[in-house]
This record gives structure tokens, C-alpha cells and sequence, in this order.
């Protein structure tokens, strides 16, 4: 069965000396790094137990003890430095681990309320003792990664992913995006979102070189191209933001991708300015299903809206509420089949996983969207945000692309309130300094009038899920409190 790291020891061999990861403070060479991730897979398998919790800042550290429990046949549960003791402890215990490695600093802040926490100092000693050589024979497909996906409740979902499934989307690599051993790939992300942990894993199983940031910034991102030979960056579209804003040219030629929410046509324009030798593939995914599809500079000029074509190994359909399948230019729910899936999710106490396919391998997180008759797929929405207005469906996503585009607003929600004629009126909560009467008007010249909020609210910040995503539940509770005071 396929492991994660089944290339380093074959990198190690054809190129020890070639550097695997390059941070701001230390570096480690392909020999080097196949060392240490046996040494780690030998530590933890003088373990009994299986479960090992990353609570650390992005570093070598960070990746060794991942890398070393995918070699051990361990499960690895990234946590987030950033997240409070309560949300912390929610996730500790829906995903049990029996060790828990961080810095000393988090130890004394989490001990002793948080259980089997260790200090990273005495466990990297600890591991320096064993053989560097590997001993270890995995012969089945284990499952080797927890991560968490909270919606836009707030409550915490744990999720299962097996190592065939990340393998096997390694070919997305090689098949969309062009990548190989050559590159040198920058990750300016967080590893505790599996977009930037993903980008890592999949560059040292390729046998490239990782540039990897200790923390986001543009001017960090500008440091390192400017530096280093860099060909491939991922990103979100928060980064590129924050890299415009900078108003910084750069001529060198790199592939950008990007994953989360869709570019505006405005920020690709600016960013096109500034970055013109930059080749952008954006591609729509999920925690659960991974790459789904993918858009290709060649394909966005002439099919901007869409999200663009199945990546490698995908397989796409849309289901209409009878479960038939739609025609093209026809809405439903998208369904995706490949060999990327999450195993499922699991329940606190619970060991039992629940597979999110059907008898036929397909699954769904339930966006809505349609495939159009050259194959490329747009998304509406996901459907628990779908507002029915007098009967028929809006979905919010497209609304707050519209006002997005507003050059006065900062962020912007769109939510269905409750109505007793319409059932459901569509109402837009901003953060930014614009006024309703300008917005209304705004909407008037890129949406149809049905599809023009009714009510307006303004608010200088909105409550998010520690995913960083808008709570839209939490949003909606707020707001209708607001129109039941007035």
C-alpha cells in the first residue's frame, strides 16, 4: 500500500545533498530529512498507541512528527497554535491522541488541563536515540490524518483521511499543474490547513524543495521570490489581497495555485499588472473530496464564471431533487467520485467512521452548481445557504460576489431572514463604510431585481467559525435580534 513518504528514501539515494525544506533559520537536505523521519517512525513505534497530536508553530518540527506518524502507520491531528482552551479541548477530545507534542511555552498555558502533552525539546531528544534506518514494514492502507471541518456552525467535525487518497492526488500534481522534482515550491501558509500541508507533503513526495514561512506576509512572500528560485506558490485569495495592496512588481516567471474562494475578475486584473509572468491555476476542492476541478489560465479567459473542468482522476455529476441526472446548463447538487476521499467522518467516543459515499463511490458536501456543455462546472452555492424567496432559489454566494466588487466594502454575508408572505427575504450584513442607497444601486446595474437584498445591515465586525470562515447560523441570530429590538 502507498505511504506519504514511500520517495524519501529513493530521493535520499539519487540526491542526499539537494535541500528538502528551507526556512528562515534552518535547512535539511534530502539524506538528512529520510534520517530523521525514520528516527521518528522508530520513536513512535516503540509506542503502543497510534494517535499523535501536533500542536506546534510551522516549522521542520511541525512536518517531522506528521511525516514520522504517516511512517509509523500513525494517525497525525494537527491543532491550531491559535485556537482558545475551549476550542482546543473540543478537538482533543473528539480525536483522542495519546501524545500531544508542543513548545514549551504552549505546555505551561494547556498542562494540566489538556492530557499526554509533551514538550517538543525532550521529544526531538528522545528521538535523536533511535536508528535512523527504517524498520518499519506498513502493509496496509491506514488511516494516517485527522483534520476538522466546522462549517459555518461552529462545531467541530472530525474527518479521516487514509494514505492511498493523498498518494493517489499526487497525480493531480504531476497532470494539472505540471509540477516535478524541480520545483521549488513556496508554502507562505499555515500547515494547519491541509491546502498549505497538502502543498508540502506533495512537493517532498515529488522530491522538490520546500520554502516554507514561519508566518504570512506579502512582504515576506516578495523576500523569498526575491531570493530563491522559486517556481510554484500556493495560495489563498486573502494572500493575494494582501499582495496587491503592496502595489510590488515581479517579473519571475512562477505557477500560482489557488484554492478556496474564487478571484474577482478585479483582483486577477491587479494582480495580472503586478505579477505578469505568473501562470494561475485555481481549483475548487473540499476538506472531504480534495481537488475536484481545476481552471487553468488558458481556460479562465473564456470561462471566467466557471470553477473550470474535473481535475485528474475525477469523475462529476449533477443530481437533481429526484436523484436523476441533470442536462447541461441544469442545476443540482454536485457529486464527486475518485480516489481523494476522506474514509469519513467520526463521532466523539465513537470509533466507528461514517463514509460520506454511496454504494456507487460517490459522495457530496452539498454545493449546488451546474456543468455546461463544454464540461466546465459553475457553482451556485451550498445549498443549506440557498434562500427560497416566493419560491424560488438564490443562492448567496452570487449576491456577495456582486457587492464584493464594491470598492467600499471590507466583507460582506448574505443570509435569508424569515418572512411570513416571501418565507425567506434576502437581507446583506457589511462591514465597510458604504450605505444601503449605494449598494442598492450597485446591485441594480450586475444582478435581477428579485435577487437585490431587502433589508441592509452594517456591522464593524462579523462572528466567525475558528476556521476563519463567516458563522452564517451565528450571523442570522444576530441580526434578527437587531430587527426584533427595533
Amino acid at each position: 500500500m502507498a505511504n506519504i513518504t514511500e520517495s524519501y528514501q529513493k530521493n535520499a539515494i539519487l540526491s542526499p545533498d539537494k535541500i528538502a525544506i528551507h526556512t528562515s533559520n534552518q535547512q535539511i537536505s534530502y539524506k538528512e530529512w529520510n534520517q530523521l523521519i525514520n528516527q521518528t517512525a522508530n520513536w513512535l513505534h516503540s509506542h503502543q498507541s497510534k494517535t499523535i497530536g501536533i500542536l506546534l508553530p510551522n516549522g521542520i518540527p511541525f512536518l517531522q512528527m506528521f511525516a514520522g506518524a504517516s511512517k509509523a502507520g500513525w494517525i497525525a491531528v494537527p491543532y491550531d497554535m491559535k485556537w482558545n482552551l475551549a476550542d482546543l479541548e473540543k478537538r482533543v477530545k473528539l480525536s483522542n491522541p495519546s501524545i500531544i507534542v508542543t513548545t514549551k511555552e504552549m505546555y505551561n498555558k494547556i498542562n494540566p488541563i489538556i492530557p499526554n502533552v509533551k514538550v517538543l525539546d525532550d521529544i526531538l531528544l528522545e528521538i535523536a536515540k533511535f536508528d535512523s534506518l527504517s524498520s518499519i514494514e506498513i502493509n496496509e492502507n491506514l488511516p494516517f490524518y485527522v483534520g476538522f471541518t466546522s462549517g459555518t456552525t461552529g462545531s467541530p467535525k472530525a474527518f479521516i483521511r487514509s494514505q492511498d487518497s493523498w498518494v493517489a492526488s499526487f497525480d493531480c500534481n504531476r497532470f494539472d499543474f505540471g509540477l516535478d522534482e524541480s520545483d521549488q515550491t513556496l508554502i507562505p501558509g499555515a500547515l494547519i490547513h491541509s491546502h498549505f500541508l497538502y502543498g508540502v507533503i506533495s512537493t517532498l513526495y515529488l522530491g522538490g524543495t520546500v520554502i516554507l514561512l514561519e508566518k504570512f506576509s506579502p512582504l515576506n512572500v516578495i523576500s523569498r521570490i526575491n531570493s530563491f528560485p522559486i517556481t510554484t506558490i500556493y495560495v489563498v485569495p486573502t494572500m493575494i489581497e494582501a499582495l496587491i495592496k503592496e502595489g510590488i512588481q515581479v517579473d519571475q516567471s512562477m505557477k500560482i495555485l489557488s484554492s478556496g474562494a474564487k478571484w474577482t475578475e478585479k483582483s486577477k486584473i491587479e494582480f495580472r499588472h503586478l505579477f505578469p509572468a505568473m501562470t494561475i491555476y485555481e481549483f475548487f476542492g473540499a476538506s472531504e473530496l480534495s481537488f475536484i476541478t481545476v481552471l487553468s489560465d488558458r481556460d479562465g479567459d473564456h470561462k471566467a464564471k466557471t470553477v473550470g473542468k474535473p481535475c485528474y482522476g475525477v469523475e462529476l455529476q449533477i443530481r437533481l431533487p429526484d436523484q436523476e441526472l441533470a442536462k447541461p446548463n441544469e442545476t443540482g447538487k454536485i457529486y464527486v467520485k475518485s480516489k481523494y476521499l476522506i474514509d469519513g467522518y467520526f463521532e466523539e467516543n465513537e470509533r466507528t467512521i461514517h463514509s460520506i459515499q454511496d454504494n456507487d463511490g460517490w459522495a457530496t458536501v452539498h454545493d449546488m452548481g451546474f456543468i455546461d456543455e463544454d464540461g466546465f462546472l459553475t457553482i451556485n452555492g451550498r445549498e443549506k445557504n440557498m434562500i427560497l424567496y416566493g419560491g424560488i432559489n438564490i443562492f448567496p454566494e452570487e449576491i456577495e460576489k456582486v457587492i464584493s466588487l464594491h470598492p467600499d466594502v471590507e466583507e460582506v454575508a448574505v443570509v435569508g431572514l424569515s418572512n411570513p408572505y416571501w418565507g425567506q427575504i434576502v437581507a446583506a450584513v457589511i462591514k465597510g463604510n458604504s450605505n444601503s442607497f449605494e449598494l442598492k444601486r450597485f446591485c441594480k446595474t450586475h444582478l435581477s431585481a428579485f435577487k437585490i437584498p431587502r433589508k441592509w445591515f452594517f456591522q464593524n465586525e462579523m462572528p466567525y467559525t475558528t476556521s476563519g470562515k463567516i458563522a452564517r447560523a451565528e450571523l442570522i441570530k444576530q441580526i434578527e435580534m437587531q430587527v426584533t429590538n427595533n
